[in-house]
């Protein structure tokens, strides 16, 4: 018998109210303080719209010194019949160690039987085992302090949409960005364009929450790394993280037949030494027009 979302979402629900029980001090569990409302809604009424994703993140404390690392947890409608999307992170973390811890959480998750709720699993395991990266980030830095040179790369997305309209998505695109100290910019319209420069796993992550749920006609057109010895900030495009809007060609009455003027996109791509981009994302060679 096929599951439905109605059960799936039964089950988050149980799992999270679960969570909160068990992190109930501020600051230990960060949730959306609509979302439970939203799924009981739901729940009483499945002939409304489904709520979106159940999304929060709860920090755990490490090793003797009590360091945090904080599990970002993404449920898609049919977990726990699909996998969760889960992001583990920490101040005390370089991105190596980061991503290498990742790496042997995602390798846990996958182990496990589909249908069965692992948040409280998933977060056991972060706690058990970050604490040989948390040392080797230790030595990392001991090691920089020492003299030793250590190269930085700055990592750099260009995401192509179909289009990128609604308030919501918008939202979530500049807080994202601003929470992972990403530059760059979302060009709203038919079509859309986001870039974003940083670190790498910052923009990895960035790329990770944006597209789900199951975000359709979007991808990742191009990615730039560049290597220094020095401070990356020095080698980005962007200042900051622009909402970036030009005059829509013509008003056909309805919203999605505005087409953004590319030739503007153009100016800007080149104002920011990318001029290049316009053909990687449009299959086109830009030109600007005569004035």
């Amino acid at each position: 018998m096929a599951v439905t979302v109605k059960e799936c979402l039964e089950l988050q629900l149980l799992e999270v109210e679960m969570l909160l029980s068990m992190f109930p001090k501020k600051g230990e569990m960060n949730l959306d303080e609509d979302a439970v409302p939203g799924m009981q809604r739901y729940l009483r009424d499945t002939d409304g719209a489904v709520p979106p994703q159940l999304e929060y993140s709860i920090g755990v404390d490490v090793g003797q010194a009590k360091v945090k690392v904080e599990l970002q947890v993404l449920l898609p409608h049919m977990y726990p019949h699909v996998a969760p999307q889960l992001f583990a992170r920490s101040n005390a973390l370089h991105r190596q160690q980061q991503s290498q811890l990742n790496t042997g959480l995602a390798s846990y998750i996958s182990s496990l039987g589909s249908g069965e709720l692992c948040i409280y699993q998933a977060l056991q395991w972060v706690k058990d085992n970050s604490l040989p990266y948390l040392e080797n980030s230790k030595i990392s830095s001991e090691s920089a302090s020492k003299g030793v040179v250590v190269k930085e790369t700055l990592h750099r997305m260009w995401i192509y949409s179909h289009h990128i309209y609604r308030q919501e998505l918008r939202r979530k695109i500049f807080e994202c960005a601003k929470k992972l100290n990403l530059t760059g910019f979302c060009l709203t319209g038919k079509p859309g364009v986001i870039c974003v420069e940083g670190l790498r796993e910052n923009c990895e992550e960035f790329w990770c929450v944006i597209r789900y749920p199951n975000w359709k006609h979007i991808s990742c057109k191009h990615v730039e790394n560049i290597e220094t010895e020095g401070n990356i900030n020095n080698l980005r495009l962007f200042h900051a993280f622009q909402d970036l809007q030009f005059q829509a060609h013509g008003d056909y009455g309805l919203r999605n037949d505005y087409h953004m003027d590319l030739g503007q996109f153009l100016e800007f791509l080149k104002q920011h030494q990318s001029g290049h981009i316009f053909q990687i994302l449009f299959g086109v060679e830009g030109k600007l027009s005569d004035k």
